[in-house]
């Protein structure tokens, strides 16, 4: 069958797969992504749920969660549980990210989505006032554009007008401490998280993951390290680091923020699954392949792309 010329791109995108690297593959048995992108979704996806598990699944990972910047893939997750998700040996979780299309910060969508299975709650990503306003003057930062007409985002604040966290938002952070889930920072400004990070340490909340940190949020090492210090986790993102055009020392591009927060603080995610972007694996082979390169110790590249996460997930 000839192929198409979108199969023609997806191809050359991971063409680096078929290269053997029996020690890369060997680390990454029984990892972990907390940030994959499948399908259904406004934006264009390159896989579906089921992909993105099997995907997973050929070198081994142990869990990945679907993640949607526009619903809870929660009950995407759990239809299709009975056709054919449950064959494939890795354990997918959803979550929610609290955007315009959930009705924002909506704890009725947290606790639905938590108590269906769903393990992490994202503040506001696409409706973040920094994701809004990097997006007004980046116009070609190569993030998404719906493929359906939505209305536009109207930016979402987790601080009320004393700069203090909003009923909305506490009340939240409570539903997450008492479902011991994961508090994802989102794409909130960096002061925003500043103000929330404590809040939810005070409200019992004992797992937190801030993401690409130096993408939107503008988090720089010392911040980090300082959230870090709290027992926060910083989950660096591969699509951003060696994704469609890796550099030659991806590293390079993370070393200040992992000498800040140390690899036991440390997460590695794919960030995966849009339209002319690699598979999640793919990235993973090339990060794993790149931190030994740099000299990085196999038991803390372990800890970085599955222990860390699989400390997160587990009930």
């Amino acid at each position: 069958m000839t192929q198409t010329m979108s199969e023609l791109w997806d191809a050359t995108l991971d063409a680096d797969r078929l290269r053997a690297d029996p020690e890369v593959d060997e680390l990454l048995t029984g990892a972990v992504d907390l940030h994959t992108h499948p399908g259904p979704s406004p934006f264009p996806r390159r896989m579906s749920i089921m992909d993105a598990a099997a995907d997973a699944a050929t070198v081994g990972f142990q869990a990945l969660v679907a993640k949607s910047h526009h619903h809870s893939m929660v009950s995407d997750i759990l239809a299709l549980e009975k056709a054919g998700l449950a064959d494939i040996p890795v354990k997918v979780y959803g979550g929610v990210a609290l955007n315009r299309t959930v009705g924002g910060l909506n704890p009725y969508a947290v606790e639905l989505a938590l108590r269906m299975g769903g393990r992490i709650v994202w503040f506001p990503t696409i409706a973040s006032r920094a994701h809004l306003e990097f997006h007004a003057h980046n116009h070609n930062s190569g993030f998404p554009v719906a493929g359906v007409p939505l209305r536009d985002n109207e930016p979402i604040t987790v601080l009320d007008e004393s700069g203090k966290l909003n009923a909305a938002s506490r009340d939240i952070l409570d539903v997450i401490a008492s479902e011991n889930a994961i508090l994802n920072c989102g794409h909130l400004p960096a002061e925003e998280i500043d103000v929330l990070i404590p809040g939810a340490l005070e409200a019992g909340v004992t797992r937190i993951v801030v993401s690409h940190p130096s993408f939107i949020l503008g988090a720089g090492p010392e911040r980090i390290g300082n959230w870090c210090g709290k027992g926060v986790f910083v989950e660096h993102c591969l699509a951003m680091v060696v994704g469609r055009q890796p550099a030659e020392r991806p590293f390079e591009r993370i070393a200040d923020f992992y000498r800040a927060a140390g690899p036991g603080q440390t997460i590695m995610s794919s960030d995966l699954g849009q339209k002319n972007n690699p598979l999640p694996v793919t990235a993973y082979r090339r990060m794993v392949r790149a931190l030994l390169d740099e000299g990085i110790a196999p038991a803390d590249i372990k800890s970085m792309t599955g222990g860390n996460a699989a400390q997160l997930l587990a009930g």
